[in-house]
């Protein structure tokens, strides 16, 4: 059976998508996991690729993650290039912070910002062959 086509808009799915705290939750539950991963890595693309951010920043923090955790980048005072884009991606990290306690769960959380860069670049080709 094909999948069903998306029939909401990327402000809908922004909207409908509380990203803090489905990384609250996926992180630590098996049950949100996919929630995380689906919708919240999609939510965090498109809002971060509207604020402008490159994939490779959103992948160098997930490298900065493994590196430090997600406390460390949470208090970073600029992590990525804009103060707007930082103050979202801070907002949405201070969340997990709390939860991302262990090895597993920052781990998760380096590959949630991979999925996001993933998501972020695959964005910009679509737009680039448009073009």
């Amino acid at each position: 059976m094909p999948p069903t086509p998306a029939t909401g808009t990327d402000d809908e799915l922004i909207a409908a998508t509380d990203i803090g705290r489905l990384l609250l939750f996926g992180l630590t539950r098996d049950t949100f996991r996919t929630a995380l991963f689906g919708d919240g890595a999609v939510a965090a693309a498109v809002t971060l690729d509207r604020l402008g951010v490159l994939p490779r920043s959103v992948a160098f923090l997930a490298d900065t993650v493994r590196a430090g955790g997600v406390r460390y980048v949470a208090e970073l005072p600029e992590p990525l290039p804009s103060a707007e884009a930082s103050e979202v991606l801070r907002g949405w990290l201070r969340s997990a912070a709390d939860v991302a306690a262990t090895p597993d769960a920052e781990e998760r959380a380096a590959r949630w910002l991979d999925t996001v860069a993933e998501l972020l670049g695959a964005r910009r080709d679509a737009r680039a062959r448009r073009r």
